[in-house]
């Protein structure tokens, strides 16, 4: 059964250390973007893999929860660039986003999903 707080609060953090990250690697982001691309899709991977290590914990995850953990994670990601997108200072439009950013946080579905079906074996 999901662990509805845990997960919203968690998919929170899922967005904050990404952003806090990127505040601070925002300026390579001009010397070297696909760099920063990279650096930027790395640190989703592990906080991807830290936080769903965290909410898994020691008990076996259902692959219909972690997907569901993993989807929420994904919807929490995109509510939380919104503001920042479409008022804030980097305005991108719907298909620049998407393209982008957008797409990484598939990881954490992808990555949920994946963990759940290892831990089963």
């Amino acid at each position: 059964m999901a662990q509805w707080k845990r997960a919203v609060l968690l998919g929170l953090l899922s967005w904050l250390i990404p952003f806090a990250v990127s505040l601070f690697a925002f300026p390579l982001k001009k010397q070297n973007a696909a760099l920063f691309a990279t650096l930027m899709f790395l640190v989703v991977l592990i906080v991807a893999g830290a936080l769903l290590d965290r909410y898994f914990g020691r008990r076996p995850v259902p692959l219909r929860e972690a997907g569901f953990v993993g989807a929420l994670w994904l919807a929490i990601n995109i509510v939380c660039d919104y503001p920042l997108i479409a008022y804030g200072p980097m305005k991108m439009t719907a298909p620049g986003y998407y393209s982008e950013i957008g797409l990484v946080y598939l990881t954490y579905p992808i990555f949920a999903l994946l963990a759940a079906r290892l831990a089963r074996r």
